[in-house]
């Protein structure tokens, strides 16, 4: 039986010629070729429940520019999640996380993040916000205290400030083992997303995205949407070791 597919974006520009800045038109080709293939367009709380053709489309970061990519995807019937860091919210500015902030020098305007009201626009728009912890940090790496407020006060954070509850986590540069994974659990999510599948079985708290980058043209996306594609894994282009 074929299972959902959900995409995994990050920035939406024409203008930074970065991997993760899809291009508008090639985001909306891709969605389109989904769809002609036959997959339904279907809420994050869909995929989670049932099998089938299914697509849903998620953004890490909130970035500004994806409020493009909300209009192309309602213009086709798509719903979306957007995964945003409290703190940058809180005080909307570049995305100045190590990996990125370099390679945006002269285009920060690119990887400025949303505002609380622009948030709450997309809430009244039936877009999804889960969180993607408070400031970004790889969540392997803190102590469980650290981990503790990173999942907890975010989730606090989005649900304070657009009044409903936070059901969904995205894993910071996808990386995530046993102990972030419970720590999600433990947190109050109700489920959390990853990145490609790794040949696990399927895990509510690893739930595997197909991630596209800007060099992934049309016969590139529809290659790593396939099944064989999917189980394949690849370096995320946020770590500083990525080759994408």
């Amino acid at each position: 039986m074929s299972k959902p597919i959900i995409l995994c974006y990050h920035a939406v520009s024409d203008r930074w010629n970065d991997p993760l800045a899809m291009p508008p038109a090639r985001l909306r080709n891709q969605v389109r070729g989904l769809l002609a293939r036959g997959f339904r367009p279907a809420r994050a709380d869909q995929t989670l429940a049932t099998s089938g053709r299914l697509l849903h489309v998620t953004f890490d970061d909130a970035f500004s520019n994806v409020s493009d990519a909300v209009t192309i995807l309602r213009d086709l019937g798509v719903p979306a999640t957007i995964f945003a860091c409290s703190s940058y919210t809180d005080q909307p500015r570049p995305f100045a996380v190590p990996e990125v902030a370099p390679r945006a020098v002269g285009f920060e305007s690119e990887i400025e993040t949303m505002d609380w009201s622009t948030l709450k626009a997309l809430v009244r728009e039936d877009v999804e916000i889960g969180s993607h912890t408070v400031t970004h940090p790889h969540l392997t790496h803190l102590t469980d205290k650290e981990l503790d407020v990173e999942l907890r006060l975010s989730r606090e954070r989005l649900e304070d400030e657009l009044g409903r509850p936070c059901r969904y986590f995205a894993y910071p540069y996808g990386e995530h083992d046993l102990r972030v994974r419970r720590a999600v659990e433990g947190a109050g999510y109700e489920a959390a997303f990853a990145l490609r599948r790794t040949g696990e079985r399927r895990n509510r708290y690893a739930l595997p995205r197909v991630d596209l980058y800007r060099r992934d043209n049309l016969i590139r996306a529809m290659v790593k949407t396939s099944m064989v594609a999917t189980a394949l894994g690849k370096k995320h282009p946020e770590r500083p070791d990525s080759r994408e």
